[in-house]
């Protein structure tokens, strides 16, 4: 069975009139120094009896350091990453300042081999970015899901249209 993860993808619509989303970059030493591919939506682990939606809002929260700004949220399905890990992820529109997030951290020995165990944040920071600019910065396995976001939104343009 492959280990499963949950997150939620924070949307907003940005000065310039477009879709933007709040990502995270990881944190620690092998991601220090990256930027392209190196971004994730906020999202975490869980075990097969725990609630896959109330883990995305749990890890949202460790993350960015604040409870998801919004009540309404959106499945995005399930994309399969690289390493085989099942990510599932609901959208949700809102707003949350970047600069004042904040994470939890865990524990790494560095330099590795030599007994020195220091901690680091998962996401050493977060910032709002234009979808094709994330696009260049999330992990690969993650990118379909702003596909399924601007198709949504699309979705959602054309009924208010209709109505």
């Amino acid at each position: 069975m492959p280990r499963r993860s949950a997150g939620i993808l924070l949307h907003r619509i940005g000065p310039a009139g477009h879709p933007e989303v709040l990502i995270g970059h990881m944190g620690g030493p092998f991601w220090a120094r990256k930027d392209a591919g190196a971004w994730t939506i906020p999202k975490g682990e869980h075990g097969p009896d725990e609630d896959p939606l109330a883990v995305a809002r749990r890890e949202f929260e460790e993350e960015l350091g604040s409870p998801v700004p919004a009540a309404e949220l959106v499945p995005l399905g399930e994309v399969r990453q690289s390493s085989g890990k099942v990510l599932t992820v609901w959208a949700a529109e809102g707003d949350l300042d970047a600069a004042t997030t904040s994470s939890n951290t865990f524990e790494l020995e560095w330099p590795p081999r030599s007994g020195r165990i220091q901690q680091f944040p998962e996401v050493d920071r977060a910032a709002w970015l234009p979808v094709d600019e994330a696009r260049g910065k999330l992990v690969a396995g993650q990118v379909p899901l702003l596909d399924r976001l601007l198709e949504h939104l699309a979705a959602v343009r054309a009924s208010e249209d209709t109505s």
